[in-house]
C-alpha cells in the first residue's frame, strides 16, 4: 500500500513568495504619499482627514503586527499569511473605487491589518524554514525588500499617479497581491504550535496605545495640542504603554519577550533601525507633496527626483555587508544613523527654486545611511539571540521599527500642519519643512551618541577576566545548543569584532 509523503517546497521557492509579498506592503505607505494632493482635491477633504490615508494604514500595520504573529503561531502560519494577503488585496481593490474619504480611510485601516498579518506570518514561515546562517540571510533579504518597498514607493507611486490617477496607487498593489495569493498553496502547511495561546491582553494594550497615540498626534493641529481631549489622549496612551509592559512581564506566553532588550547587540539594532526610519520615512511621505505644491513638479517628476534618495538604498547594502566584516558593529550602526542625520540637516537648503543638483547631496546622504544598514540590521538582530528566540526577535524588531516610523510620520505631519497653518503650500510649508529637517537631524545625532554610549558601557562590562595574551580556556560551550546565537552555534568570542561583536 502506497504511503503519501508530503512534499516540502524548496526553500528558495518559499523565500521568493515571501519576498514578493513583502515588497508590496511598505510600498503603499510611501507610494500613497504621491496621491495625497490629488485625493484631497478630488474628494474635497481636509488636511487631517487626508493624512489618515497614510497614517491609518501605517498605524494598523504597526499596531497589529505582533498580535497577528501570535495568531499565526496558534492557528497556522500559512493560513494567517493567506488571510492577510487576501484582506490586503480586497481592501486595495476597494480603495481604488471609493469616492468618500471616511470610507477610504476605514478601508486603508483594514488593509494595514491584512499587511500586518501577512508580514508577521511571513517572518514565522522563514524562521521555521531556514536555520543557522541561512536564516540570517533570509531575514536580511526580508529587511532589504521591506526597505526597498519603502524607498521606491514615491517613485513607483508617482508613475502610477501620472499614468492611472491616484486610484492606481491602490489598484496595482491590490492586483499584485492577488497574484501572490494564488501562490500561497506552495508554502509549507503547518498547524499551530501545540499549547500556544494568543496573548490577547498584550495585543489589545499595544495596539490601542499605538493607535491612540497616532490619533492625538494627527488631530492635534486641528483640535489644538492644549485641548483637554488631546492631553487626555497622550496621558491614556502613556498609561496603556505602562500597562502593556507590566502585563508582558507577567504573561507565561507573552507576545513580546521584553527580556530580549537586555541583549546589548539586539537592543542597539532596534535603536539604530528605529532612528533611521524615523528620519527617512516621514521625508519619503512629505517630500513628494512639497515638490508638487512648492517646487511645482507633477507627481511623476517628483517621484523621479526622489531617485536621488532611493538609488543608494539599493546600491549600498552590499557595501554595508562588506564593511561589517572589517569594522566593529557599533561603528557601522552609529555611522549609518549619523550619515542619515547629516543628510537631513543639509536638506534645510530646500526651497521653491531647488534643482536636482542642489538636492543631490542631502538626498544621497539620507539614502546612503539607510542603504548601508538595510537588511544588515535585520540579520544582526536575529543572529544576536538564541535560535529558539529568533522568531520572537524578528517580531519585536519589525514591530519596533514599524511603530517608530508610524510615530515619526504622525509627528512630522503634525508639526508641518501646525507650522504651516494647516496649508501644506507656499512659504509657510518651506519654513515648516526646514524646522522638521533640523529636528530630525538633531534626533539622529542624539541616537548616534546613544549607540556609542551603550557600546562603551557594554565593552566595560565584558572585559575578559584574564589578559588578552593569556591562554584561552578550552572545551565546549556550557550553554545548550538552543541558547547559542542563531548564526554561530557556538559561544561568542570576546575578542572578535567584525559582525557579531562590538
Amino acid at each position: 500500500m502506497a504511503v503519501s509523503v508530503p512534499v516540502v517546497p524548496r526553500r528558495s521557492l518559499v523565500l521568493a513568495i515571501i519576498l514578493l509579498s513583502t515588497l508590496t506592503f511598505p510600498l503603499t505607505i510611501t507610494g500613497a504619499s504621491l496621491a495625497l494632493p490629488d485625493i484631497q482635491s478630488d474628494l474635497d477633504s481636509g488636511l487631517a482627514a487626508t493624512q489618515w490615508v497614510v497614517n491609518g494604514y501605517n498605524a494598523s500595520f504597526a499596531g497589529f503586527l505582533v498580535l497577528t504573529g501570535s495568531l499565526a503561531d496558534v492557528f497556522g502560519r500559512r493560513r494567517v499569511f493567506a488571510a492577510g494577503v487576501a484582506l490586503f488585496c480586497v481592501t486595495g481593490l476597494t480603495a481604488a473605487v471609493l469616492d468618500d474619504i471616511a470610507l477610504l480611510n476605514a478601508v486603508r485601516v483594514l488593509g494595514g491589518i491584512g499587511a500586518a498579518a501577512a508580514v508577521s506570518a511571513a517572518g514565522s514561515i522563514l524562521a521555521v524554514t531556514f536555520s543557522g546562517p541561512a536564516r540570517a540571510r533570509a531575514f536580511g533579504l526580508l529587511g532589504t525588500v521591506l526597505g526597498a518597498g519603502l524607498a521606491f514607493g514615491p517613485t513607483i507611486g508617482g508613475l502610477l499617479v501620472s499614468a492611472l490617477g491616484w486610484r492606481g496607487v491602490f489598484l496595482v498593489p491590490g492586483a499584485f497581491a492577488a497574484v501572490v495569493l494564488s501562490l500561497t498553496w506552495l508554502l509549507p502547511k503547518a498547524s499551530g504550535a501545540p499549547g500556544r495561546r494568543v496573548d490577547w491582553a498584550g495585543g489589545v494594550l499595544f495596539t490601542t496605545a499605538l493607535l491612540l497615540l497616532i490619533t492625538v498626534m494627527v488631530q492635534g493641529p486641528e483640535w489644538g495640542f492644549g485641548s483637554p481631549l488631546i492631553i487626555a489622549g497622550f496621558a491614556a496612551a502613556a498609561m496603556l504603554a505602562v500597562a502593556f509592559t507590566l502585563v508582558e512581564r507577567r504573561q507565561p506566553d507573552p507576545m513580546f519577550d521584553l527580556g530580549l532588550l537586555v541583549n546589548p547587540q539586539f537592543r542597539s539594532c532596534v535603536i539604530a533601525a528605529g532612528a533611521i526610519v524615523v528620519v527617512l520615512v516621514p521625508l519619503l511621505v512629505y517630500l513628494p507633496s512639497y515638490l508638487i505644491a512648492v517646487v511645482e513638479l507633477d507627481a511623476g517628476a517628483a517621484g523621479i527626483w526622489l531617485l536621488m534618495l532611493t538609488v543608494p538604498t539599493v546600491v549600498l547594502p552590499t557595501v554595508g555587508a562588506a564593511l561589517s566584516k572589517r569594522m566593529p558593529t557599533v561603528v557601522l550602526m552609529a555611522g549609518s544613523v549619523a550619515v542619515t542625520g547629516a543628510g537631513c540637516l543639509l536638506l534645510v537648503t530646500i526651497g521653491p527654486d531647488s534643482t536636482p543638483l542642489g538636492l543631490l547631496g542631502p538626498l544621497a546622504l539620507i539614502g546612503s545611511g539607510f542603504g548601508l544598514s538595510t537588511g544588515l540590521l535585520d540579520g544582526m538582530a536575529i543572529t544576536s539571540v538564541p535560535v529558539r528566540q529568533s522568531g520572537m526577535a524578528s517580531g519585536i524588531f519589525n514591530s519596533s521599527r514599524l511603530a517608530s516610523e508610524t510615530v515619526g510620520i504622525a509627528a512630522v505631519g503634525a508639526v508641518l500642519a501646525a507650522l504651516s497653518g494647516g496649508r501644506l503650500s507656499g512659504p509657510s510649508y518651506t519654513s515648516a519643512l526646514h524646522t522638521v529637517c533640523l529636528a530630525l537631524g538633531a534626533f539622529a545625532a542624539a541616537a548616534t551618541v546613544l549607540l556609542i554610549v551603550l557600546s562603551l558601557r557594554t565593552t566595560r562590562r565584558r572585559e575578559p577576566p584574564w589578559p588578552r595574551d593569556a591562554p584561552r580556556p578550552a572545551g565546549p560551550s556550557h550553554r545548550p545548543a538552543s541558547d547559542q546565537p542563531a548564526s554561530l552555534g557556538q559561544e561568542p568570542d570576546p575578542w572578535v569584532a567584525p559582525t557579531a561583536r562590538y
